[in-house]
């Protein structure tokens, strides 16, 4: 760990990274209202910026560092063969207004992701087009709000939601326009299936159900569940956040989910965080699929071209810019045949089985409200830590000096002082072993010295920080003050 001051401001006069060559074209002089005197930008060698930027990436943790157990967020490790495919030529340096003749090879591609994902998932339909889960999220209840109003059926303006999904449920299905309505949760962590039948009526319009849900617990009551929402006329939309818990052991489609969107990220290992691209395909029964978005790949018979674009009858149209972000069909696309159906069911059975040895080697430690056999992840309580002065925010931030990533902290909301622990299948027994024992020596810590778990992280080179201060006083850009400040800071 490094201890001796980071220097930020490296600029020098006359330092030069690059040598630009004499220009190979006339010069053109340059707008008087645009010039400047300077730019006011740093004078730096290539070593130093090289040199400076590994630097900064050792402070921060990665899943290529150490272990993730970021529950819900499903921080899998990433395939390095997925980046080395989504940088082919064919894939990596085309445009998306290309003649279809001419891209053959990507839109089959996306037309055999588009077939396996609903092989996988057991729906009629797919389309890649959403660019993340909360945006395949608005995708679904865009979807049904087009389906309802098409069928004249324009009272049903309610979305029932468990308070066991994920929070941008609620939050997408406002802002598509319903009203929305909590549906409560029953002593075993499911849906409450008898408050359910007292909510819906003819004004629901979905449930949105997260299945498996926020506490990684598989919904007991689920085909009652569907079959209540769908004698009342409605649609049930299943939030695929967590799809890595069931690949090949279930399919909601055949449990009769209407919709569902896919992460990318969470269940076919693509890149997830850090402001990237991502990808959240939706997934529809066979009476939604012309309300998809367009166009989508379809095969088709025309001479040369085998794949082109297709619009569905009753579209809700374009909800991103050209097709959705091919990098992350490419890299979903190339694990997916890595795998193959064994694979994929082994993903989830590994997943299931990392975070039921886990939970039981902790419970006994932290409080678990819900004990019964769990699916990919699972949420603990600090409630008895709680009592000698240390909170879930302690404990993650103590888990910094252990060299890995903390879980997801006071989400779910249902469970006080929560913990969501996700190992997923990427992990080995030594790396859950040792995130184990850093668990239980915490646990001794809260009360033999609770003290120094408050005041953690001790060992990472910036210790705890002003996260309030710091997130309403964002500091986003690179002023020549600034970098002088942070000079004499360290």
């Amino acid at each position: 760990m490094r201890t001796e001051p980071l220097i930020y401001e490296l600029s020098k006069p006359g330092r030069r990274g690059i040598s630009v060559p004499e220009p190979d074209v006339p010069v053109q002089e340059i707008p008087a209202n645009l010039q400047r005197d300077s730019l006011g930008l740093p004078e730096v060698s290539e070593i130093d910026v090289i040199r400076h930027f590994t630097r900064l990436s050792h402070l921060n943790h990665a899943i290529d560092i150490d272990f993730y157990p970021l529950g819900s967020c499903t921080m899998k490790y990433n395939p390095k063969i997925n980046e080395l495919m989504s940088k082919l030529p064919g894939y990596g340096s085309i445009h998306p207004e290309q003649d279809p003749a001419t891209i053959q090879g990507a839109m089959e591609l996306m037309y055999e992701l588009q077939e396996m994902l609903g092989e996988i998932s057991g729906f009629h339909q797919v389309s890649l087009q959403p660019a993340a889960g909360a945006h395949g999220e608005l995708t679904g209840v865009l979807m049904a709000r087009a389906y309802f109003e098409k069928r004249g059926e324009h009272q049903r303006r309610t979305v029932l939601v468990p308070d066991s999904a994920h929070g941008t449920n609620p939050a997408t299905a406002a802002m598509a326009g319903f009203d929305v309505v909590t549906v409560p949760s029953d002593d075993r962590g499911n849906a409450d299936v008898e408050k359910l039948r007292e909510l819906v009526g003819p004004d629901t319009a979905a449930l949105m159900i997260t299945n498996p849900n926020t506490l990684g617990l598989w919904d007991e009551s689920i085909m009652e569940v569907v079959d209540i929402v769908h004698e009342a006329g409605g649609l049930v939309y299943n939030d695929g956040a967590n799809f890595n818990a069931i690949l090949g052991i279930a399919r909601p489609g055949d449990l009769g989910i209407d919709i569902m969107h896919y992460n990318l990220h969470k269940t076919f290992s693509t890149p997830h965080g850090g402001g990237g691209p991502g990808s959240g395909p939706v997934g529809v029964a066979e009476h939604l699929a012309e309300y998809l978005p367009g166009p989508r790949v379809a095969k088709v018979d025309n001479g040369d071209v085998t794949y082109d674009w297709y619009q569905p009858k009753h579209t809700i149209g374009r909800i991103h810019g050209f097709h959705g972000n091919f990098g992350m069909h490419v890299r979903a696309y190339t694990y997916i045949r890595m795998n193959g159906a064994e694979g994929l069911r082994q993903i989830s059975e590994d997943a299931v089985l990392a975070a039921n040895y886990m939970m039981n080697k902790l419970k006994d430690r932290y409080t678990l409200r819900y004990d019964r056999t769990c699916m990919h992840e699972f949420v603990l309580s600090a409630n008895q830590q709680k009592k000698n002065g240390v909170r879930a925010l302690d404990i993650a931030k103590r888990l910094l000096d252990f060299g890995m990533h903390p879980p997801t902290v006071y989400f779910p909301l249902v469970v006080d002082e929560a913990m969501m622990i996700e190992p997923t299948e990427t992990e080995s027994i030594e790396s859950l072993d040792k995130f184990i024992a850093a668990m239980i020596q915490i646990d001794e810590e809260t009360k033999t010295n609770p003290d120094y778990v408050n005041s953690a992280p001790h060992d990472t080179f910036y210790k705890r920080l002003d996260e309030v201060g710091a997130n309403r006083n964002l500091n986003l850009r690179w002023t020549e003050e600034k970098a002088e400040e942070l000079v004499a800071a360290d």
